[in-house]
C-alpha cells in the first residue's frame, strides 16, 4: 500500500480547489488518516457527480491552467480537464520515473517520435523526451498512415511513443517494420493485450519487454505501467487504488466475475480535478498488493472492459479477452468489434488469415470468454459473426480512439 497521507489535507486542498465537494461531506469526518477502511468513508466522484459540479461551461479563474479534452470515447462528448503547473509537473515527473524504471539505461534511447492522438499525454510527451536526453519530434494521429511511414523513414527513432490502433495500422503499410530500426515502444490509450504485444514486438524485431503499455487518464494522470516481470500493471506510487463491485459503484450495474471490480482512485498530488475516490469505470481484474524492492505496491493484472449506462450491453463484453482469442490463431490481426441489433460482429484484417479460421475464431470466443457464451445463450446477443476484412479495407477508426466497441 501507498504511504499514509491525512486525509484532512487532501479534503482540505479538494475544496480549497472545488468549494462545491464541502456540500458532499456533511455526514464525514475530516479528522482521520487515509487508511484503506476509513477512506471509504467518503462520497464516490462518480460520472453524475462531476456532471453536475466539474463539468460546467464556466472557465476556471486562475491564471496559467493548461485545458485538454477529454477523447470522448465513451459518451460521444469532449469535456475539459484542468491542470496547473504541479499538476503537469506531478504528472511529468510519474512519467520520467516510469520510464527510467524501465529502460534501467536511458542513455541507450537518442531519438523519439510521438506519434498518437491530442489530449494530455501527445501534448506533454516532447516535454519528457527532452528531459530525458532525446531528440524529440512529434506527429499527429489525423494524417494518413503514408505520412507516419513516411516520417519514420525520415526519422528512425529509436523509441516510438503511440496508440496501439495506430501501430497495428503502421505495422499492417509497413511491409517490414523491422527496416524502422525502432528499439523500444511505449503505449498509451488503447487496450494491449499480452499476446497481442508478443506478436508486435516480434514484427518489429524487439523482444516483448522492449515494450512499456501504460495506463492513464486526462483525469488522474499516470496511472499505471505493465511489469513484463512480475505480468501485473503496477499503479504509480502517488496514487491510492480501491476496486469495488460494480453494484456499489451504481445499482444499476450487474455484478462482475469473481476476479473483476471497478477501479476507484485518490490521487495525492492532482489539484485541479477532485481526485478523491474518482470513479474510472475501468474493470481491472486480479486487483492486489505486490511487493517491488521490498516495498508493497497496489497492482492489477489487466482491465478487461469499461462500464456505464449509455453502453448497453457493451459492460459484459471485453475487447481485452477478444482480441487476446484472435491473437491465439494469427499473429497480425486488427480488428474492430461492433454491436448492431445485439449482434455481435469481429471484422479482422490480416495477412496470415486463412478463410477457414473465422469459424474456429468464432467458437472460439464463443465458448473460451463465458460472459459472451452466457449472453448468447440468454438471448441477449443474437449471435457472432466473424469476418475477414479485403486486403485494401480501411477499418473504422474513431475520432481519437479506434480500439474500442462500435455501436
Amino acid at each position: 500500500m501507498p504511504p499514509i497521507y491525512p486525509l484532512e489535507k487532501l479534503v482540505e486542498s479538494t475544496c480549497r480547489y472545488h468549494p462545491w465537494y464541502r456540500s458532499l461531506l456533511a455526514r464525514h469526518p475530516l479528522q482521520i488518516q487515509l487508511q484503506e477502511n476509513q477512506l471509504t468513508e467518503l462520497p464516490l466522484m462518480t460520472a453524475d457527480v462531476l456532471n453536475h459540479h466539474y463539468f460546467t461551461s464556466a472557465a476556471r479563474p486562475e491564471p496559467e491552467l493548461s485545458v485538454y479534452k477529454t477523447s470522448g470515447t465513451s459518451s460521444g462528448i469532449r469535456k475539459a480537464i484542468y491542470y496547473s503547473k504541479e499538476d503537469d509537473e506531478g504528472y511529468i515527473t510519474a512519467k520520467m520515473v516510469s520510464y527510467r524504471e524501465w529502460l534501467k539505461n536511458p542513455a541507450i534511447v537518442h531519438k523519439a517520435l510521438a506519434d498518437m492522438g491530442t489530449g494530455h499525454a501527445a501534448s506533454t510527451a516532447l516535454a519528457i523526451f527532452s528531459r530525458l536526453g532525446w531528440q524529440a519530434a512529434s506527429l499527429s494521429f489525423e494524417l494518413p498512415i503514408e505520412a507516419h511511414i513516411a516520417k519514420l523513414k525520415q526519422f528512425q527513432p529509436d523509441l516510438l511513443y503511440t496508440m496501439p490502433s495506430i501501430l497495428d495500422a503502421i505495422a499492417a503499410e509497413a511491409g517490414d517494420p523491422r527496416l524502422f530500426g525502432i528499439q523500444k515502444i511505449i503505449l498509451v490509450g488503447e487496450i494491449a493485450p499480452i499476446e497481442w504485444q508478443a506478436h508486435i514486438a516480434a514484427r518489429f524485431g524487439i523482444e516483448p519487454t522492449d515494450i512499456l503499455d501504460t495506463y492513464g487518464s486526462i483525469e488522474i494522470g499516470a496511472i499505471a505501467s505493465y511489469s513484463h516481470e512480475l505480468g501485473l500493471y503496477i499503479i504509480d506510487e502517488t496514487l491510492c487504488a480501491e476496486a469495488l463491485p460494480a453494484e456499489q459503484i451504481d445499482d444499476r450495474f450487474e455484478p462482475l466475475q469473481g476476479n473483476e471490480a471497478v477501479l476507484v482512485l485518490t490521487s495525492y498530488i492532482r489539484s485541479m480535478f477532485p481526485a478523491i475516490r474518482y470513479v474510472t469505470y475501468d474493470v481491472v481484474r486480479d486487483f492486489q498488493t505486490a511487493t517491488i524492492n521490498g516495498k508493497p505496491r497496489q497492482a492489477f493484472s489487466c482491465i478487461s472492459k469499461r462500464i456505464g449506462p449509455e453502453l448497453k450491453h457493451g459492460e459484459k463484453i471485453s475487447l481485452y479477452d477478444i482480441e487476446s482469442v484472435v491473437h491465439q490463431f494469427v499473429h497480425d490481426a486488427e480488428l474492430r468489434v461492433k454491436l448492431v441489433h445485439n449482434q455481435l460482429s469481429i471484422h479482422i484484417r490480416s495477412h496470415s488469415l486463412k478463410e477457414e479460421m473465422l469459424a474456429h475464431i468464432q467458437h472460439a470466443i464463443e465458448h473460451k470468454i463465458s460472459e459472451i457464451g452466457q449472453m448468447i445463450q440468454n438471448r441477449i446477443l443474437a449471435g457472432i459473426t466473424v469476418t475477414r476484412a479485403a486486403e485494401n479495407e480501411q477499418l473504422e477508426r474513431g475520432t481519437v480512439k479506434s480500439k474500442k466497441l462500435y455501436f
